[in-house]
């Protein structure tokens, strides 16, 4: 990434100064300078211009120089990127972010401003031949094998292999991990709602404001969208992403009416002949007219419904006569906004306009949800307008996952989900703990061994594939294997072994077998033809998904998906891990 221009503390021009500040922002998403840069020179680099080399831990300099020291700056690495254990209780894990780390690692460079920097933070002791091999580092020799993005993906299997240069692998750890474990972790809170919701179900994402910062409500919206979702609040988020974005009103809005008084524009023209009609008394006719069905009072002398809230939606339905979506429990669901929207709905039918329908935000949603129906069916059948039977219940409120199997439990009548703060702060679960760790050095097996056999690595170069059987609709189980092996034929008989424990193994027949590793960046480029689109993710989270068994995917005591060696790595695996234990001494 180019560097960006300095300014110096000493000017006395405010306005030079902020000239250069802009200068600095042309990286910034969502400006003008950003779009031309992003698209305009071919260039491949990240969304985010905080993603660039020094956005990494310090250790990773200080061994970067002690590889270089020790005359290791040419050995050949190769690390694996994976984790140790699903997130949320559950059993499956949904692979994002790729593609940013393919853009992190297309723009990795050193500018001159970074080599400076990392001069003033390490020991003056530190040779200055090294800052000159810092400067001249690319990823040109790097290599990258990962998972396409948006696969299901589990415990152990090497998500991404990195290969190339040992000091400048190392470099790319912190950057890959951070690319990788929040995007991952959300599209699987994401995926898990889905399944919660149904396939049916409309879910919205409108978590912006309670994000952690910016970027975490920009990378919210991105891979929970990958994950499942069918839409967000996130303006900007849709403009970055082509992802659709909704949204209507707040209660404040409803607020800043108080009486039918405060009406300034009454009239809302017809919608096929223009002819202009008094909208506001209109609604305030069938209110007086449904009043009864909702066991509430209205009349000359008053009503027991809040007139604000009905100049509130009145108002809202003129400015937006075809997409009128009401957030109805400012005051009283059911006796107040429900029957409110039912007459600004009805008035709106006499225009030849369409409702779309309600967002509850409070109160027991199912209960609410239900009673709703029950009122839409009402006034639908009163009034001969079928398709009011069937308008939009929107639901928000807090929602996560185990409230919505909760709402299923309570035959709710909610057509569409908003979930926010549960899902792109990942509550239950903050974080997916994917780790970094060499593998081979220059051709030979390096292994990391525990007491905690979870954290025992398995050394080499992999890959991995899936082995499906069924009618090729049910993935059986997933083989870790070294890159020289023949891969897994269908058809064939395989011998698939527990990683650790020698008396779990199976003999596996697949009909189909999807090799889960690809070539995406070679020569120092990305290559990115190989790069789906937002919907080719959707569509590929949704097929893996799909062929995962139901107790795989269930939300208590779900069965974990087996990951197994085949028998030449865990022979590989046990030969290493025995040559490199110590053996103890009793006295």
């Amino acid at each position: 990434m180019a560097s960006a221009p300095s300014v110096s503390s000493e000017s006395d021009d405010p306005v030079a100064e902020l000239k250069e500040s802009m200068k600095r922002a042309d990286l910034i998403p969502g400006t003008r300078e950003y779009h031309e840069n992003f698209h305009g020179d071919g260039a491949f680099r990240p969304t985010n211009c905080l993603v660039q080399p020094l956005l990494t831990d310090l250790y990773q300099i200080t061994m970067t120089y002690a590889y270089w020291k020790s005359g290791k700056k040419d050995c050949y690495a190769v690390f694996d990127l994976f984790f140790r254990k699903n997130p949320f209780d559950g059993e499956f894990t949904i692979f994002c972010g790729l593609e940013e780390c393919l853009r992190y690692i297309s723009s990795f460079h050193f500018s001159v401003e970074d080599i400076e920097y990392i001069k003033s933070i390490m020991p003056a002791t530190i040779e200055p031949e090294f800052f000159h091999y810092l400067s001249e580092i690319t990823t040109k020799d790097i290599k990258i094998y990962a998972v396409p993005e948006g696969s299901v993906v589990f415990p152990r299997e090497p998500l991404i292999r990195v290969e190339g240069p040992l000091p400048v692998a190392q470099l790319l750890e912190t950057t890959l991990l951070t690319l990788v474990n929040y995007p991952s972790l959300v599209a699987t809170c994401a995926a898990r709602i889905r399944l919660a919701a149904g396939p049916k179900k409309e879910l919205l994402e409108f978590g912006l404001r309670r994000a952690q910062g910016p970027d975490g409500g920009i990378s919210a919206t991105k891979y929970v969208y990958m994950g499942g979702f069918d839409g967000t609040s996130n303006a900007l988020a849709g403009k970055l992403f082509n992802i659709p974005v909704r949204g209507t009103h707040a209660h404040s809005f409803v607020a800043a009416f108080q009486s039918m008084s405060e009406v300034k524009n009454r009239m809302l023209k017809h919608k096929k002949t223009g002819a202009e009609v008094d909208f506001i008394t209109l609604c305030q006719n069938y209110r007086a007219e449904m009043a009864h069905l909702f066991h509430v009072i209205d009349n000359e002398e008053g009503s027991t419904a809040n007139n604000g809230e009905l100049a509130a939606f009145a108002q809202y339905a003129i400015a937006f006569p075809d997409r009128f979506l009401a957030l109805v429990d400012t005051y009283d669901t059911l006796r107040s906004g429900v029957l409110n929207f039912c007459a600004v709905a009805k008035a709106l039918w006499d225009l030849e306009y369409k409702a779309v329908g309600i967002r509850l935000d409070s109160g027991d949603l199912a209960y609410l949800s239900r009673e709703a129906r029950k009122h839409f069916r009402q006034i639908a059948s009163r009034y001969e307008m079928p398709w009011f039977a069937s308008v939009t219940i929107v639901a928000s409120n807090d929602l996560n996952e185990e409230t919505i199997y909760s709402l299923n439990e309570q035959q709710h009548q909610i057509d569409c989900f908003g979930v926010g703060t549960h899902l792109v702060t990942c509550r239950k679960q903050p974080a997916l703990g994917c780790v970094f760790k060499l593998v081979e050095l220059d051709n030979e097996p390096r292994i990391k061994l525990s007491q905690d056999v979870g954290k025992v690595t398995i050394p080499g170069r992999k890959t991995f594939y899936r082995l499906v059987g069924g009618s090729g609709n049910e993935a059986l189980v997933d083989i870790v294997q070294g890159v020289d092996e023949a891969p897994p034929e269908p058809g064939k008989r395989i011998l698939c072994r527990h990683p650790f424990e020698e008396s779990k193994r199976a003999n596996v027949l697949p009909v189909s077998v999807e090799c889960m590793h690809e070539l995406y960046f070679d020569n120092g480029q990305v290559l990115r033809e190989k790069l789906p689109t937002m919907q080719q993710i959707r569509e590929n989270v949704k097929r893996h998904l799909e062929l995962l068994r139901d107790d795989h995917k269930r939300r208590l005591n779900p069965t974990p998906f087996k990951v197994s060696v085949s028998p030449e790595l865990y022979t590989y695996l046990h030969d290493l891990w025995m040559a490199n234990a110590p053996i103890g001494e009793l006295y």
